[in-house]
């Protein structure tokens, strides 16, 4: 009890906080987004454009099993810490809990669901019959390893939420590395092909959910983890469903634009000189790049979260908003860098693809630089979805999360591309992004407003801090007076 009252969250400087959580956080997401170029940088060098198409369709694979992860622990994540902040660690550990039982649930029904239904899966993803072959040996093995991918994931925000953002990392970036040492070594040295990838890929998750298993059940800081709390219970789910399901919103839709991007890629790009294959390889080679430029973005975001829930528990008001605006000045400056080096080195970055057509390199410099014009905006979005989400305000992260991608660039990238083509999709995301920004730009000064006047509120309920016994006195006779 007395560690978890004087937890550091509610009483160390924010930017020492900030970046004690996002750290780690940034490295995780650089090392796994490292991960996803090396497999395609290996695939590539080993297989041509064939391959490197054969994993981007494959994709929503994994952008699904980070939705789940995300839902719950996420969701379990921002309740945990807000419990934490209330000093209520019974329900905390109910949360928890339901979490890890609701993880392995839903990861089992996933592999299942996937394994059964691939073929069918991929095509909805946007393979062609030339990119089919690859991408079902690959999708195969990597279909068996998503209830890792979910528990691994989720049990990382969780640790996190705990305190332990080091472990948390330590969680995840085992499983990266381990993939990025054995993918050559599969690849080249067993000469397994594509499913050598795959592999490496699932034996990095096994890695990685011993580790976090491990903490659950020797390291937990905070409360303990109990039979009891793993059973079922609808108050608990409820609440983990109701603050992840704008996280999970954000996959979920991530992973539609992936799909609809894909698809529209198969069909316009088949129209152009470019051809589908390539269409497809260059634009999912641009995003995985993407990803790793965002790194820091992400790891922000995430480190926030328990800054965000256990001081909005405990009403530090004034913290929660001073987290909020570094978290927007830090990420939209690492956008604003991000951005310069895409408009200016296209061509350099896509060179470790290893391609040799020339045709690759033109469409990946002409996707970088326009489809991504607006990337100087994009953290907006994550920052003010996460933010809400975590305070509480799950309705409010929703709208947040889907406004974006779900209301602006789905229907954009359906429609523009019917009046322009190939060049209505690359537009379609320049001009979301600007609408979306000016809502996001409007939630946050109204939140910004919020958390002052709640400030106000709280320190008109109280009398300030004692500064000497005269003060108090005087302080405590107008109290007695009103």
């Amino acid at each position: 009890m007395e560690t978890v009252a004087a937890n550091p969250l509610g009483t160390k400087p924010i930017t020492g906080l900030i970046w004690k959580f996002a750290i780690p956080g940034i490295i995780t997401q650089l090392v796994s987004s490292i991960h996803n170029i090396a497999d395609q940088v290996f695939i590539g060098q080993k297989m041509g454009d064939f391959g490197v198409a054969a994993t981007n369709v494959s994709f929503p694979f994994f952008t699904i099993t980070n939705a789940v992860a995300a839902l719950i622990g996420m969701g379990a994540a921002s309740r945990y810490s807000i419990f934490l902040g209330q000093k209520d660690y019974e329900r905390a550990s109910k949360v928890l809990g339901n979490a890890v039982s609701l993880l392995v649930i839903l990861g089992v029904l996933l592999s299942t669901v996937a394994s059964i239904f691939l073929k069918p899966l991929l095509y909805v993803f946007g393979a062609t019959e030339l990119i089919m072959p690859y991408a079902a040996s690959y999708s195969r093995i990597i279909s068996l390893g998503i209830v890792l991918g979910v528990l691994s994931t989720g049990l990382a925000y969780l640790i996190r939420a705990d305190g332990s953002p080091n472990y948390s990392s330590v969680v995840l970036l085992s499983g990266a590395i381990f993939n990025i040492i054995f993918d050559p070594i599969f690849l080249f040295g067993f000469d397994m092909g594509i499913p050598g990838i795959a592999l490496a890929t699932v034996l990095g998750q096994l890695l990685s959910t011993i580790l976090a298993v491990i903490y659950l059940c020797k390291r937990l800081k905070c409360v303990k983890l109990t039979l009891r709390s793993l059973v079922p219970d609808w108050d608990a789910i409820r609440a983990i469903a109701t603050l992840g399901f704008s996280a999970f919103a954000t996959h979920i839709l991530m992973t539609s634009v992936q799909i609809v991007l894909m698809n529209a890629l198969r069909h316009y790009g088949g129209l152009s000189h470019y051809g589908s294959e390539t269409a497809i390889a260059a634009a999912g080679a641009v995003g995985k790049v993407s990803i790793v430029f965002f790194s820091g973005i992400i790891g922000i975001g995430q480190g926030c979260q328990p800054i965000y829930g256990y001081n909005m528990g405990s009403r530090q008001y004034d913290r929660v908003k001073e987290t909020f605006l570094k978290a927007l000045r830090y990420t939209l400056t690492i956008a604003a860098c991000t951005f310069v080096v895409f408009q200016l080195f296209p061509n350099q970055i896509m060179s470790l693809f290893g391609s040799d057509n020339p045709l690759f390199y033109e469409f990946a410099a002409r996707y970088m630089r326009t489809y991504l014009f607006m990337m100087f905006l994009h953290p907006l979005q994550p920052v003010v979805s996460m933010f809400c989400t975590s305070i509480g305000k799950a309705t409010l992260g929703f709208w947040m999360a889907i406004i974006r991608q779900g209301l602006l660039l789905i229907p954009l990238l359906i429609v523009l591309p019917m009046i322009w083509g190939l060049d209505g999709l690359l537009f379609s995301a320049p001009i979301a992004d600007a609408i979306a920004s000016i809502v996001f730009a409007y939630v946050s000064f109204r939140q910004v407003k919020m958390l002052n006047r709640l400030q106000k509120e709280k320190e008109s309920e109280a009398a300030p801090p004692a500064q000497d016994d005269a003060a108090a006195a005087a302080e405590n006779g107008a109290g007695s007076a009103m």
